[in-house]
Parts: C-alpha cells; sequence; structure tokens
C-alpha cells in the first residue's frame, strides 16, 4: 500500500507532525513501513506559460516554444506531440539538475538555441502521467509564472510503502490508514463533503433499477454518469495517481482507481448503451443480483451475467473512452465468499485482490467522493439519487469486561481511553455497566472475533513498549462451583425483588399439612415422627402458605398494601428437595394519598404480571387449572419453552377464609429463573407507525394461533403487536371483537402510509387464509 502525505492530509491534520514520526507511528501499531522516500520537483523548476509554437525547420517533430517564466521569456526546443500555445508548463531553467542526473544547459537542437526544457512528470521523478509534458492547472493553487515548483504541496510530498499482512484490508486505502493513524496520534478525521443532488438532474430511477431476491452477504449502490465530451483529469489526480502506481490510460478507470485509493470502496463500471443495445437514454436497464454455484454474486442484465461482484467484469460491459452514460456499481462483499469463490477462478486483479482482504463497507463514502470529484469537471453531469440493495447483515457483538482486557494487556487501561480507541477503530461501544462493555465489530473488521483480538487492537495503539513488565505470577485453579453460581443467581433475584418494592419473607422449612391439603398441594409421603409443634408437622410443599399468613398478619397490623417474596427450598411427596421463588401482592396499588382522594386502586391482574416481569424478565402464559386460584384470573408460567410455574389471584373462597383482601401470587422454580445475558440492540431513528385492526373471531378462539401466524409472516418493519381490547355485545352473537395494535418502524428511512397498508393487508389476508378470520 503506497501513501502520499499530502494526500493522506485530505483526511487528517499532518500539518504539524513531521513523516518521520507517521512512519515511526505506523510501524508501532503494526502497518509495517518497507520504505519512504521524498519526491520534490528540482530546485530551478518554474511555473511557465507558453506564448507561442512553430514548427523547427529542420525537424517534423520538433517545435519552437516562446516560454514565458516570469521575469523573462525563453526559447526552448519540445518535442512533445501535446505541446500547444497558452499552456501552463513546468520549465527547467539553466542549471537545473534533473533526478535522472541530468544537468539543463544551453543546447543548439538542429541548430535552434534552445535555453530550457519544458518538462514531463516522469523526468521531475514524479512517475508518468500521461503522454508528453506535463500540463500545470489551477488544481495545485495560483499558477504564478516563475514560481517554484517545488513551493507547490504537489511537488513537494512524502512517499510511504505500507507492507501490510494479509489480514488488514481495511488499511488498503488512505482513510483505512488515517483511521488507525486517528486513534494513535488522537486525532480527529476530517469529513468529505456529502454529496446534494441537483434538483435539475435526471434521476438515476429513470435508466436503472436493481432485483435482488435473495438474503445477500454483501452491500450494493449504484450511481450514474453522463459523460457529455471527452476530458482530462486535472494534474493533482495525475500526479498522486503516478506516485502510488495506479495511472492509467482512461479517465474515467482513473477516476475510480483515484477514488478507490482514496476511500477503499470498490468501484466498478459499466457502459450502459453496451448493456441496452437499444442506446436510448430512457430506456430503463434492470440488473438482478444472483447466487452463484460458490455462493459468489453475480450480476446479471436480461439473464446474461455481467459481472462477478468483488471478483472480476465481463469485458463486453467494460468502458471505454467512447462511453456516453457510465453506471458506477460500489460494492462490499464479505471476504469469505471471495476466497471460497477464488479457488474456481484462475483469474486475479486488483478488484478481487482488495475484496479478498476486506474491502470498504461504507459504500456511500467512496460513491461521495467520486462524484465530488466529478463536480468538478465541466463535461460530466452525474444523475441524481443512487439505486441499492439493503442487506441486513449481522455484525458481531462481543461482550466483554475491562478487567479482562487489564489482564490480556498485563496493565490497567482506563475505560475512557479504551472506549475512545475502539470507536476510532470504527467499533461501536455500548455500556452495560462500569465494568461490562459490548463492542460491536465494524464489516471492515472481519478478522476480529474475540477479546483476545480486541486487547491486541488496544494493545498496538497504545504501545506494547508502554506495557511495564512484571514477575510471573502464580495463581491457584478457580475452585467456584455450580453451588456458588446457583447463590449468585438467587442473590441476583432478590435484589430486582426488593428494587420493585418487594419486602423478603423467611419462615420455617416446616408447615401444617393441613393447610396445605386445604390449598391443593400433595405434602411429603413420610411422615415427621418428631415435628417441632403439632402445627409444624411436615416438610412444605410451598411457599405460598406462609406467604399467606405474613400478609394476613400485615393486614391485621393495619397495612392496605403488602408486597412480599420469599426465596427457599420446599419438597415434594417423595422428599425430593426443590428450590423456589414466590412472590405475593396484596391489597392496593399505592398508600393512600391526596392525589388519589384517600381512595387508591386494588392490584390487579396485568400490574402484578408488569411487576414479574422486571423481577424474572420476559416470560409467557398458558391455560392452567390450580384449584387455590381464580378460575378467572390464573395461568402457567413458561420461559424458553418450559414451564417454570404458575401466576393467579387466591380462589375467592381462600381469601375469605384467610381474611384477605385481593390478593395475588406466584410460585417459580428458582433453578429456571437464570439471569440472562443481554444483548443491546440498535434502535431505528426514524418515526413508527401505529395501526389498528378489529378482528372478529370466534368464542374460544385461541390468541395464540394468531401471534404465531403473525410472527411466521417475519415482517421486517413490524416492530411489536399487542391486544389491547376485547369487546362484544349481542350484536356480535358468538363472536368477540379483537382489537390489535400493531407498530411499524423502518432502520432505513420514514415509512408511507402505502407501505404499511400493504404490510397490514397481508396479515389480514394471512389470518383469513388460515382460520377464516376478517375485520370487524
Amino acid at each position: 500500500m503506497i501513501i502520499s502525505k499530502n494526500w493522506l492530509s485530505e483526511w487528517i491534520d499532518l500539518s504539524d507532525i513531521s513523516t518521520q514520526t507517521i512512519v515511526n507511528t505506523l510501524n508501532s501499531i503494526g502497518l509495517e513501513v518497507d520504505n519512504f522516500k521524498s519526491v520534490k520537483a528540482p530546485d530551478k523548476v518554474v511555473v511557465g506559460k507558453i506564448l507561442e509554437k512553430t514548427k523547427h525547420e529542420n525537424s517534423d517533430k520538433l517545435n519552437i516554444c516562446k516560454v514565458d517564466v516570469g521575469n523573462e521569456v525563453l526559447q526552448i526546443v519540445c518535442g512533445a506531440k501535446n505541446v500547444e500555445e497558452e499552456q501552463f508548463v513546468a520549465v527547467s531553467l539553466i542549471g537545473a539538475l534533473l533526478p535522472n542526473g541530468i544537468e539543463i544547459k544551453p543546447a543548439k537542437l538542429r541548430g535552434v538555441e534552445s535555453m530550457g526544457m519544458i518538462c514531463s512528470s516522469s523526468e521531475l521523478g514524479f512517475g508518468k502521467s500521461n503522454e508528453g509534458i506535463m500540463i500545470l492547472d489551477e488544481s495545485i493553487g495560483e499558477l504564478v509564472l516563475g514560481k517554484a515548483l517545488n513551493e507547490y504541496e504537489l511537488f513537494n510530498d512524502e512517499i510511504i510503502e505500507i507492507d501490510l499482512t494479509p489480514n488488514r484490508g481495511d488499511c488498503l486505502s488512505l482513510y483505512g490508514v488515517a483511521r488507525d493513524l486517528s486513534a494513535a496520534l488522537d486525532l480527529n478525521l476530517k469529513e468529505i463533503n456529502v454529496l446534494k443532488d441537483n434538483e435539475n438532474s435526471v434521476g438515476i430511477g429513470r435508466i436503472l433499477s436493481i432485483k435482488n431476491n435473495t438474503k445477500l452477504d454483501g452491500l450494493f449502490t449504484y450511481k450514474a454518469l453522463e459523460i457529455k465530451e471527452k476530458f482530462k483529469l486535472n494534474i493533482v489526480i495525475q500526479i498522486r495517481l503516478a506516485l502510488v502506481q495506479k495511472y492509467k490510460n482512461s479517465p474515467i478507470e482513473n477516476l475510480l482507481s483515484y477514488s478507490t485509493h482514496a476511500t477503499g470502496v470498490i468501484l466498478n463500471a459499466y457502459d450502459f448503451h453496451k448493456l441496452c443495445k437499444e442506446c436510448q437514454v430512457d430506456e430503463k436497464v434492470v440488473l438482478e443480483i444472483k447466487v452463484q454455484e460458490h455462493g459468489e454474486y453475480g450480476i446479471y442484465y436480461n439473464d446474461k451475467l455481467i459481472s462477478l461482484a468483488g471478483i472480476e467484469q465481463k469485458d463486453e460491459f467494460k468502458i471505454n473512452d467512447d462511453s456516453k452514460i457510465i453506471v458506477i456499481e460500489a460494492s462490499y462483499i464479505h471476504p469469505n465468499i471471495v476466497a471460497n469463490a477464488l479457488a474456481y477462478y484462475k483469474n486475479k486483479n486488483d478488484m478481487n485482490y482488495h475484496t479478498l482482504r476486506g474491502s470498504e463497507p461504507k459504500l456511500s463514502l467512496g460513491i461521495d467522493y467520486l462524484s465530488n470529484e466529478c463536480l468538478k469537471i465541466e463535461n460530466i453531469s452525474i444523475f441524481s439519487g443512487i439505486q441499492q440493495v439493503f442487506c441486513d447483515i449481522e455484525e458481531k457483538i462481543i461482550g466483554i469486561f475491562t478487567s479482562d482486557i487489564d489482564k490480556i494487556i498485563g496493565m490497567p487501561i482506563d475505560r475512557n481511553i479504551l472506549v475512545k480507541i475502539l470507536k476510532k477503530l470504527g467499533f461501536e461501544i455500548s455500556a452495560i455497566n462500569e465494568e461490562q462493555i459490548n463492542v460491536k465489530i465494524p464489516l471492515h473488521r472481519s478478522d476480529i472475533a474475540n477479546i483476545a483480538d480486541i486487547s491486541e487492537e488496544i494493545l498496538r495503539i497504545i504501545g506494547i513498549d508502554n506495557i511495564p513488565s512484571r514477575a510471573l505470577e502464580f495463581k491457584e485453579k478457580n475452585r467456584l462451583n455450580k453451588i456458588y453460581f446457583d447463590y449468585q443467581d438467587l442473590k441476583n433475584l432478590r435484589l430486582k425483588a426488593s428494587h420493585n418494592g418487594y419486602f423478603e419473607s423467611i419462615h420455617y422449612v416446616l408447615d401444617n399439612e393441613e393447610e396445605l391439603n386445604f390449598l391443593g398441594f400433595k405434602c411429603i409421603k413420610n411422615k415427621l415422627i418428631n415435628p417441632i409443634t403439632s402445627e409444624l408437622n411436615t416438610l412444605r410443599s410451598t411457599l405460598i402458605n406462609h406467604l399467606l399468613k405474613a400478609v394476613s398478619f400485615n393486614l391485621k397490623n393495619s397495612r392496605k398494601k403488602i408486597k412480599l417474596f420469599e426465596c427457599g427450598s420446599v419438597f415434594d411427596e417423595y422428599s425430593v428437595e426443590h428450590s423456589k421463588f414466590a412472590m405475593v401482592y396484596c391489597g392496593f396499588k399505592e398508600e393512600a394519598k391526596i392525589s388519589n382522594k384517600a381512595k387508591p386502586a386494588a392490584i390487579d391482574f396485568y400490574t402484578f404480571l408488569a411487576e414479574i416481569k422486571s423481577v424474572i424478565g420476559d416470560f409467557t402464559m398458558q391455560k392452567s387449572n390450580h384449584c387455590f386460584l381464580s378460575p378467572y384470573e390464573q395461568a402457567n408460567v413458561y420461559k424458553n419453552g418450559k414451564c417454570i410455574g404458575f401466576v393467579g389471584r387466591m380462589h375467592l373462597s381462600i381469601e375469605n377464609k384467610r381474611d384477605l383482601i385481593k390478593t395475588y401470587v406466584c410460585e417459580f422454580d428458582a433453578e429456571n429463573l437464570k439471569q440472562e445475558f443481554k444483548i443491546v440492540k440498535n434502535y431505528s431513528k426514524f418515526p413508527s407507525m401505529s395501526r389498528d385492526l378489529s378482528i372478529l373471531i370466534p368464542k374460544g378462539f385461541e390468541y395464540d394461533k394468531i401471534k404465531k401466524a403473525i410472527i411466521k409472516l417475519d415482517i421486517n418493519i413490524l416492530e411489536s403487536f399487542k391486544v389491547v381490547d376485547l369487546y362484544t355485545d349481542e350484536s356480535l352473537g358468538d363472536f368477540y371483537s379483537l382489537t390489535i395494535n400493531f407498530v411499524f418502524r423502518d432502520f432505513e428511512k420514514t415509512l408511507e402510509d402505502s407501505i404499511v397498508i400493504e404490510q397490514t393487508n397481508i396479515i389480514l389476508q394471512t389470518l383469513n387464509e388460515e382460520f377464516g378470520l376478517n375485520l370487524r
């Protein structure tokens, strides 16, 4: 990878940093510098202007030029084919010493005196940028006659060649190198101008559309250009491409190569009229993306393969100097796909070399960079808009503890420094707590797989020389066992219950057999030989009985809002011990106060369910039949597809017998309440749209069938749905009116009514076809 310091400065401010510092920094962060050199125009090479050109009488190839170099007009004999009057050129004055060792002296060519030399870029040591002499323009700055050429930044540069390892394809561009330097030097990256389409320009949708019916592990963006007349690139692009050895003969290919070298985005070009043989501008070309035999992606037009994305392009559709309308394709293909496919292709080129190592996935970066360069050229017009193929590529998320990073590196790293380094390298960070963070691996770093790789990224930026050495430590093997981890899980459960306002209640493991039988719980078959008291005459088979006694005691002491929980052991009829977790809520939702006029609302089933969810997490419910619970308010609770317990209101007869007011209880298997690792997900910045559908369902019809049918549709813009109303009256007969609220949201754009209507129609059609359900 060859980089120019001046070109690199487009992405990061290096004005106060020497080239030697940049080289040392690159070496320290793992981007090994193979060599670097200064490229500077020789002294006594100045800006000149050709005032007059006449043919040499004694030569068919030579021209006699009058050249203004500021303080004088020189006569110079030049043999270049492209020399013309009014051109600004680089002129070597008498006494100039060129890089090839030639010293410019007064000379006679075929009898005509020549007092200098009009130079090409290669003669000045800047590589071959065109055929003939180098034509200057104001892209390098204001052209002042007689001004030394090496006073312009373009002709006073530093070239650095980096020897990259195969896994660092993200640094095969100036943007990628600048990204690493921004982290190592603690500098901010510059932002390029985002392209703003001209309102009067033709939209790309008039000539092109993209079709894709497969799930892709890649990204595609298309842009279109119109070449009105042949054009030449400015001298800055020519010289920069020559210095990095990327110069080609075609101006458009040079623009693509220039943009790819700068941004790392793979850009490909098709001749529109070669695709559309009728050559009508208003004829629409439909490109289709298909998965090929070996997993690679083929681009097709009229069922004819025109290219393999990121691998190669068919010659018959390539652009040439006569191309008028050009379709630009920016693509990102996962390196693994390219690697698997290349085993079956012998053709190796710059494109698949780049994609094999990993190209830049920010396709808009390459499109905007290319478009901004095209805007500087009068003979190019840009079609407005783009065509894109959106793919839901899941970026890998790694949960890490900062303490683990410290152990791997060998020294404590400040959390803020760690986060700053990763963000500058393009990683997304979401904090879980003070010790734990989630790191989302960007697509341009497909080589990052685990916490060790992340630690290596931190280490190379901090610098291994900054890690203090220390003696070898011998540590005893970790002897923590399942009992300890179960204790921790139960402790976390107790803390969550306490945070939700519940008080822990602790009771004997013994209970009253008669009361347990009345509640419908089976007691142990083996009787206790010597019970503590006549009331505590068996091992308890539930936590509920003791909790109800505690509620009754609190009610007698004038408490109107009672929230209790207990964790403990219970025993089944075969005396097998089980760990249970139970909660009870009795009375009112809140204490009596002025705001509720001293008449607070009583606790209800849904409020209790919400509090359970905040303690144990998400769960589902199914119909149950527990005799000690109200037949109208009870359910079995399921978590991860497994029944873990029950929830419901105490049966009215039990409430009356124990002098209880409205009371809800739940009891779960503690072993099935392991705390799940939470993953932070991105949220959409675009607004949601809500729609309510009222559906007629027969009485006794299970809502779970509707729920499963809607989930099976896998509608990507459907964020959530829930039941908001269940209504019936005499006019509905044997039917209920079930109202379901649907929330739609897109991650990429603001939704339109037509899209939401389309998706709701799909839902209604499915419910009708599968269950015969219709709108009310």
